[in-house]
């Protein structure tokens, strides 16, 4: 279940990592090896962290990069999710109500063991 409105992981990253250090975008961004608009926009929530962003925070934080991305993942599925919901007034369900949604794979045949008996 996703969160309800998460917090960008910028916002997170200024919040938990930068104030508490006291360190200014300039100085994090000499520290983690990125120009200061990169890393201000990331943390504006301009821009998202990339798989490079999230290893170099990794590593000069004390976190793991698979973090990072999570919650960039998350972010970005609540914003596209709700993009959707706004959107998707006019969309009609395709399948009935009396079919399942989807066939189980485990249970499709591949064309050749099929049986052609009616």
């Amino acid at each position: 279940m996703l969160m309800h409105n998460p917090p960008h992981p910028g916002a997170i990253l200024r919040e938990l990592c930068l104030e508490p250090l006291g360190l200014s975008v300039t100085e994090a961004a000499r520290a983690l090896g990125v120009s200061r608009k990169t890393l201000s926009s990331l943390v504006n929530g301009r821009a998202g962290v990339s798989p490079e962003m999230a290893t170099r925070l990794s590593i000069a934080f004390g976190t793991s990069a698979e973090s990072w991305m999570n919650q960039q993942t998350v972010y970005d599925l609540w914003r596209g999710a709700n993009a959707f919901r706004r959107e998707s007034r006019a969309l009609v369900e395709l399948r009935g109500s009396h079919r399942p949604a989807c066939r189980p794979v485990d249970r499709v045949s591949p064309p050749w063991r099929r049986s052609t008996r009616p």
